[in-house]
């Protein structure tokens, strides 16, 4: 059974710095790409960022580009996110997602088919 578990969130002020790690499992053949979403109260799920493993392709939302750094292993099936100058905006669920299959887009959450039960990360002002 596949599991992806992070960790790394926590409650930090504005300007302050974050890692957040996530480590996938129960799958041996690995994962094509691997990202990061958030979801803040009474929004939708929004995309951070993703790694395509085959070529080492990365990926960002806008409004964290140039901010946060997604790195990873993918021998260790292991992503990180790197989150600096944090705003109160950041502040959400941050969660984890796996995909083990070659897609036309990897900003789409439907592109996903692992999840991790998220961190919580909280920037105040």
């Amino acid at each position: 059974q596949v599991q992806l578990v992070e960790s790394g969130g926590g409650l930090v002020q504005a300007g302050d710095s974050l890692r957040l790690s996530c480590v996938a499992s129960g799958r041996t053949s690995g994962y094509y790409a691997m990202a990061w979403f958030r979801q803040a109260p009474g929004k939708e799920r929004e995309f951070v960022a993703a790694v395509r493993w085959n070529g080492g392709t990365l990926y960002y939302a806008d409004s964290v580009k140039g901010r946060f750094t997604i790195s990873g292993d993918n021998a260790k099936n292991t992503v990180f996110l790197q989150m600096n100058t944090l705003k109160p905006e950041d502040t959400a669920v941050y969660y984890c997602a796996a995909t083990p299959y070659l897609r036309s887009s990897y900003y789409a959450s439907e592109g996903y088919n692992y999840w991790g039960q998220g961190t919580q990360v909280t920037v105040s002002s």
